[in-house]
Order: C-alpha cells, then structure tokens, then sequence
C-alpha cells in the first residue's frame, strides 16, 4: 500500500487507511479514486496532483 500527498497542503492520502469522511473506505487503491477529487483539506489540488509519498511492498 502507499500513501499520497497533496503538493498544496501536505494532506495524505494513505491507501492502507482509506478515508472514511471522504467515502473511501481503508485498502481502496490511489488508483480507484475519482480523478476529479479534490483534497479534502485545501480543495485546490485534484488527485491527479498528488504525488507519491510513501510505497510499502
């Protein structure tokens, strides 16, 4: 699992741990998160702005 960080406010994003507030429950995927959501704590950012922060095997 990895964890993702939005460049505008250092928001993560942790695969491992979903985000319930935001309907993603804990193990959904970067990659299955509507590309146009936009960081729940800046909401400038789109997930497509997101970079990689962490990547665990």
């Amino acid at each position: 699992m990895s964890t993702y960080i939005c460049p505008g406010c250092d928001y993560l994003y942790d695969e491992a741990a979903g985000d319930p507030r935001e309907g993603w429950p804990p193990g959904t995927a970067f990659a299955d998160l509507d590309p146009d959501w936009c960081c729940p704590d800046c909401g400038v950012r789109e997930a497509q702005d997101f970079v990689l922060a962490t990547n665990s095997a």
